[in-house]
């Protein structure tokens, strides 16, 4: 696999599972104080960040797709990737094997 190959596609694994877990945040955590106990600061602050690192993690994954050549469906999996949750985590360790696999040398 080429070396930017695999610098992208680490920066997306990274951002994959820093997204997902904030996410889950947000959704398990965060909204449940917001609506049970009428505190939406913690939401707002989650949500805040979350949106920001979920635009860092689109330009990771659109610099992968560009690298790996990634089609229209693939890349509409990494885009829903970061706003539904535990969807990350599936995506990241799809894409990485058919990243890995793509780049794999046939012997």
């Amino acid at each position: 696999m080429p070396l930017q190959v695999q610098r992208a596609l680490r920066r997306y694994q990274v951002m994959s599972i820093v997204v997902g877990v904030m996410l889950l945040v947000l959704v398990g955590v965060a909204m449940p104080i917001q609506f049970i106990g009428h505190k939406p600061t913690m939401a707002n602050i989650v949500a805040q960040v979350h949106g920001g690192l979920y635009i860092v993690y689109l330009l990771t994954a659109a610099d992968l797709a560009r690298r790996a050549r990634f089609g229209l469906w693939q890349m509409v999996a990494v885009v829903c990737a970061g706003f539904l949750p535990f969807l990350a985590f599936y995506v990241e360790v799809r894409t990485t094997r058919r990243i890995r696999a793509a780049f794999t040398d046939p012997q």
